[in-house]
């Protein structure tokens, strides 16, 4: 592959580390870097606000994750209580490691689903054990089992009055009173399919499909209505989803279970929505459109009578904002968010104001990703179309999401990027678009959950050399310390720098570098690049060094103190950037992006002439998979590459994301289905490679990484190969990350040192 060269070096160190690395009291270790808990400590899980906005509660389990104990803490006295013990908790929310399955174990982790709610009095709280369903009441400390039948039942909700509750079991959903009226207590399904749709699942209604789940965000599939008389759900028909098999070769006689996975170009689920009466009846199917290949990504209620829905095209550059009236099933586009150059993004900005006709939007089509307010009629939200009021914020920055909204302040809480796209901080700002306010305080990553009335938030905080801290904060900023991690002073970890370089057309990339320390550092050092690439992850962010992949960032450090150094870029492509830099790939995954990271390794070595441009490595996880087989198979610069759960060609990935970034497989326009069929160059391979990949993997086939191995056999290749039996994308677990990494370490120590 053709080299782009620079005829100018941009290599600038954004920060200044004036603290040396102490000397290591104990020792870091990859068997401790991956153990539960790590070595920072298992932060506290499933944190949540009362609906009275008084009290955070959290699950603190211990580090190996097997014994927890719920807690409450009042906003007010900052008073920390036990509020339900060890041996009840072990019964009303086991934790996961009693799960046999990986995939539903990574379902709730990688989802976030909460192990409990909070009914609406605030009252009572409703756990979900691997299933069953059981009612706390926080006064007397009693709990009862509300769900009899063996089959699970999942995404339970209170209705707002808090009398009723709902969830769905085999496909279908169900409510039932919560009053002391046993003869009222009975369940009533409210949605009814068919036996064998029951049992191969091609019928969800109020349920969400793998894709939806992992490439839409979605959630939940059906609320309730604000007065608690009726549900709006969405039905997914995946009766002509192919199917893909996952299968457990542990048993003697190995077991198949068939996945719906709609691959790039398949027909996707066919969805519509319906409204039913909490008392039972048939659904009322609402139309919006006479196009049935369209995704139906966000829904829910205006007010009582009143839903709204997005409708987003298959080529996802056009979503339409619609107003229903479930009584007349009448429905109206309100608004068009088009893109047609690029794709719109899927959030969850829109937001009505209590005030009933105005709300909030999000949009990038001033190249940067902004908040806008709209207004529509409060008596007759169809009789017209939204009409834009004002554009909240403004800026070369992207904003990552709106956390609140305090109607009675007058302000709009959101997250994002400002002054550093390696940032996340969080703003403020007025509903007549003024008063701009920093709010989080710290330099690094803030994350905060609000609770409904917008005057407190829980942040969770980090930032490169900080690890994990957890606060309640009030809307000023001001906060008082929940949990904090470990003190992991004692490990002597060493920063890595911040670097700045220029792409080939003069945009700026964000690095990072992490050199050994002068004990470790041979005359020339070997170097490792860390890369994803895609537009699903931001690696150089300026949060504690673990990254999304795990503890990764330890397992550099470790590197780095054999010898290694560690780089690691965000070509354009990757996201928090502008649009322009987000959809510089688009239809043409692989060369910009290798480009990108090639251009930043030469202005690296001229900055750094101790590195040996004849020692470097590259690895990745899932896109940084794709990219180390893309660069091993298009360059001659890596001696040697470790590619976990790739995806080794378009055509074996989901419809939503692949479609979203390359078109669909017949669209001339795209490159991408044939520059990334990576199984077709594998007689090109250059330098050793490691290849791993989890048989069960759900999201990244394990059938990218077989289709990889026949044509490097075929090409012959030699490679190394491991695959982790039952294993899901993240391949999760000490164990099984421990050998992992012990994999790649050894590969790297034997083919660079």
């Amino acid at each position: 592959m053709k080299r782009f060269c620079l005829c100018m070096l941009a290599i600038l160190p954004l920060a200044i580390f004036t603290f040396a690395q102490s000397t290591p009291q104990k020792p870091l270790t990859i068997e401790n870097a991956f153990a539960e808990g790590g070595i920072t400590g298992r932060a506290p899980e499933s944190v949540q606000w009362s609906p009275d906005n008084t009290t955070l509660s959290f699950i603190q389990r211990d580090d190996s994750g097997d014994h927890g104990e719920l807690w409450i803490m009042n906003t007010a006295s900052i008073q920390k209580n036990l509020l339900v013990s060890e041996a009840k908790l072990a019964k009303l929310s086991p934790p996961i490691s009693r799960l046999k399955d990986d995939r539903e174990r990574e379902r709730i982790t990688r989802y976030h689903v909460q192990p409990y709610q909070w009914s609406p009095d605030s009252k009572h709280l409703l756990f979900n054990s691997l299933g069953h369903l059981w009612l706390y009441t926080i006064a007397n400390g009693t709990a009862v089992l509300l769900s009899e039948s063996p089959d699970a039942s999942g995404d339970p909700k209170f209705s707002p009055e808090g009398h009723k509750l709902a969830y769905l079991r085999k496909h279908n959903l169900y409510v039932r009173s919560l009053s002391n009226d046993s003869a009222n207590d009975a369940e009533l399904q409210l949605t009814h399919s068919s036996e064998k749709e029951e049992k191969n699942g091609s019928l969800l209604n109020g349920e969400v499909d793998w894709v939806y789940a992992e490439e839409l965000s979605v959630r939940s599939n059906y609320f309730w209505s604000p007065n608690s008389r009726d549900i709006v759900f969405l039905q997914m028909d995946e009766s002509k989803v192919p199917a893909y098999p996952i299968v457990n070769w542990m048993p003697t006689h190995p077991t198949v279970d068939m996945e719906t996975y709609p691959k790039a170009g398949d027909p996707n689920p066919v969805v519509r929505l319906g409204v039913v009466s909490a008392s039972g009846g048939k659904p009322k199917w609402i139309s919006l459109t006479n196009d049935s290949d369209t995704y139906i990504p966000r829904f829910g209620w205006v007010r009582d009578g009143v839903l709204w829905a997005e409708v987003l095209n298959r080529a996802q550059d056009t979503l339409d904002l619609y107003f229903v009236d479930t009584l007349s099933g009448h429905s109206r586009k309100m608004l068009t968010e088009s893109a047609p150059d690029a794709w719109v993004n899927v959030n969850d900005d829109f937001k009505v104001l209590k005030s009933g006709d105005r709300f909030l939007w999000s949009s990038w089509r001033d190249g940067t990703t902004q908040l806008y307010l709209y207004s529509f009629d409060k008596q007759k939200p169809l009789a017209s179309d939204a009409r834009l009021e004002r554009q909240l914020t403004h800026g070369d920055f992207e904003t990552l999401g709106v956390e609140s909204l305090d109607e009675t302040a007058g302000l709009v809480y959101f997250n994002c990027n400002k002054d550093d796209p390696r940032q996340r901080q969080l703003y403020s700002v007025e509903l007549d678009g003024s008063g701009l306010q920093h709010v989080s305080r710290e330099d690094g990553t803030h994350t905060a959950t609000f609770a409904d009335d917008g005057k407190h938030y829980f942040d969770q905080f980090s930032s490169l050399m900080t690890p994990p801290r957890l606060s309640a904060c009030d809307s000023a900023g001001i906060c008082n310390q929940v949990w904090e991690s470990s003190n992991v002073d004692a490990y002597g970890l060493t920063p890595p720098q911040f670097l700045n370089f220029k792409a080939n057309d003069g945009t700026t990339l964000y690095g990072e570098l992490l050199l050994p320390p002068a004990s470790a550092a041979a005359a020339k050092i070997p170097l490792i690049v860390n890369i994803y690439g895609g537009p699903a992850a931001q690696l150089v962010t300026n949060s504690w060094i673990q990254d999304w992949s795990g503890s990764s960032g330890l397992f550099h450090e470790i590197l780095a103190r054999e010898g290694f150094a560690i780089f690691t870029v965000d070509n354009r492509g990757t996201p928090a950037r502008n649009r322009k830099f987000q959809t510089a790939i688009r239809h043409q995954f692989g060369a910009i992006e290798l480009q990108d990271q090639l251009a930043a390794l030469d202005q690296l070595f001229a900055q750094y002439p101790q590195l040996d441009r004849a020692r470097v490595g590259i690895w990745g996880w899932s896109n940084g998979g794709s990219m180390t087989l893309y660069a091993l198979t298009h360059s001659d610069v890596f001696k040697a590459g470790a590619a976990v759960s790739p995806v080794t060609s378009w055509r074996n990935y989901d419809s939503i994301y692949t479609e979203r970034n390359n078109g669909l497989p017949n669209d001339k326009s795209s490159t991408s289905y044939n520059d990334l069929d990576l199984a077709k160059v594998a007689d090109k391979l250059h330098g050793s490679l490691l290849l791993l990949h989890g048989t069960s993997d759900d999201n990244v086939h394990f059938q990218n990484s077989i289709q990889m191995v026949e044509a490097l056999v075929e090409a012959h290749k030699q490679f190394r190969f491991m695959a982790y039996p039952n294993k899901t994308h993240s391949i999760a677990g000490a164990t099984d990350q421990t050998h992992l990494f012990h994999l790649i370490e050894d590969h790297f120590l034997r083919e660079l040192k």
